[in-house]
């Protein structure tokens, strides 16, 4: 786990043929840097947060046309559940762009960032402040390496800090522009345990069957019953991580009809079962 900051002029890139080990988050202050993952390209604005997973081809680079590139990156193994919250912003698996991050939670996001660096020296007894990287150039922040248990989670409560303020504020401006299909998924994710189905959906919202169908994968890009299950098998993932529930109860109080019914969503989501799941958390 590596977390450091860069200014870099043109010229500067990185490939990895065969991808990193780890998960790659990168926030981008200021100028503007080309990431290309598994044959997907996005360019990286300031405000933009990019997010890539591991063992995949990999190449970044100060755009073409842009002086530099400023920006915060760690190298990390993410938890479980952040997954869930990175799923929108995906464009293609593993490459993650949440983009347009409002600039009022940037302050919070650099302190976020300078925690993270901060934290991940312990407990190496009292460290040198960190520099402003605002202030300095190249390598304004020295890249810092957490080895110690502690150090680790405290980095990653940062990160997961960065990851709630930048996923939540970009999906609440990217909000279905039909009311209707907004409190569709509001019912779906304040209860996915519930007997949901498409007519009753739509019977909620003074839809017809088809009608709501139609207009919920138009506005959403998923059928209403996928949606059904990505809210439940997420649901499913968060009582694996906190409660010592077996998986008959999860499946059940996630609302599926069985415990293998349960097992084959949990796997087609995550590619490996509950069990499995639940086992690497420990």
């Amino acid at each position: 786990m590596i977390v450091g900051h860069h200014d870099k002029p043109p010229g500067y890139a990185i490939r990895r043929s065969a991808g990193s080990p780890s998960w790659l988050l990168m926030w981008t202050q200021a100028g503007a840097g080309s990431v290309e993952q598994s044959g997907t390209a996005c360019l990286a604005r300031p405000g933009d947060l990019v997010v890539l997973g591991s063992r995949a081809p990999q190449h970044y680079r100060v755009a073409p046309g842009h002086a530099h590139w400023r920006f915060w990156w760690a190298h990390f193994q993410p938890r479980p559940s952040w997954q869930g919250w990175l799923a929108p912003h995906t464009l293609v698996p593993g490459f993650h762009l949440v983009a347009g991050v409002p600039a009022a939670l940037h302050p919070r996001i650099l302190a976020a960032f300078h925690r993270a660096h901060h934290d991940a020296r312990l407990p190496a007894g009292h460290p040198e402040p960190v520099p402003d990287p605002e202030r300095g150039p190249g390598d304004a922040v020295a890249p810092a390496v957490a080895t110690a248990a502690p150090a680790r989670e405290l980095v990653l409560g940062a990160l997961e800090e960065i990851l709630v303020l930048a996923t939540s504020s970009a999906r609440a401006g990217e909000e279905p522009g039909d009311p209707r299909v907004a409190r569709a998924l509001a019912l779906i994710a304040a209860e996915p345990g519930a007997r949901h189905s498409v007519a009753s959906l739509a019977g909620a919202v003074a839809l017809s069957p088809s009608r709501f169908a139609h207009l919920f994968a138009a506005e959403t890009g998923r059928t209403p019953m996928r949606a059904v299950r990505e809210a439940r098998v997420w649901h499913a993932a968060r009582l694996l991580e906190a409660t010592d529930l077996d998986i008959a109860q999860i499946a059940t109080a996630s609302g599926f009809v069985s415990p293998f019914h349960f097992s084959r969503a949990f796997r087609q989501e995550f590619g490996l079962s509950p069990r499995g799941y639940r086992g690497g958390l420990r």
